[in-house]
């Protein structure tokens, strides 16, 4: 057997409209907080969870959270809002991606009004095997002129990420004794 027989075949590229997905919930009295409005984190959830279907459907089976690169929260979301978290993949590398996410949100009880933008999130996932372990995902096409700008500002995110993970690895190795932090602080180094 040679090594070319061993290594799985390369996924087929895929668009970003091959994954693209849309979600509804109309949010209920249970998911607000002492203001009136829904929980932030309820919005994060729901953002996570259309992020999570287009980082499985892209790269064609499992897919985890690795890391939420950007949320923004531009206007409250309130009881009885029609939600809508709009998603699709914006950049992918070996086995990462990122998806962009927008979340609109309409009155239920205001037929015709139009919906307006509460949040923006930008995710990178990971696609992984059955064993958990980092899998190979399929090469994006990018087919508009949109597409191809998303895509250049992920690499952006992306540079940015990676120059601020090498920042503080080189602060840390550079420091001398410690953090002075508490042990249970410690896990809380990412």
């Amino acid at each position: 057997m040679t090594d070319d027989a061993a290594r799985p075949p390369e996924p087929a590229p895929r668009t970003t409209a091959a994954s693209r997905t849309m979600l509804s919930h109309i949010m209920g009295p249970t998911e607000v907080n002492l203001l009136g409005t829904v929980h932030g984190g309820v919005v994060m959830k729901f953002v996570d969870d259309v992020a999570g279907a287009v980082a499985g459907r892209h790269s064609g089976g499992p897919a985890v959270t690795a890391a939420m690169d950007e949320m923004q929260f531009l206007n409250p979301v309130r009881v009885g809002d029609l939600v809508h978290a709009y998603a699709q993949v914006n950049w992918v590398g070996a086995t990462s991606m990122e998806v962009g996410v927008r979340v609109m949100a309409e009155p239920w009880n205001e037929a015709g009004t139009a919906p307006r933008h509460v949040a923006s999130a930008y995710l990178v996932f990971v696609a992984v095997d059955d064993k958990g372990q980092p899998r190979g995902v399929p090469p994006l096409v990018l087919e508009t002129d949109l597409d191809r700008r998303r895509h250049a500002e992920a690499e952006i995110r992306r540079s940015h990420r990676l120059a601020r993970r090498r920042a503080i690895q080189a602060a840390r190795a550079g420091a001398v004794g410690g953090t002075g932090s508490a042990p249970e602080a410690e896990g809380a180094d990412a």
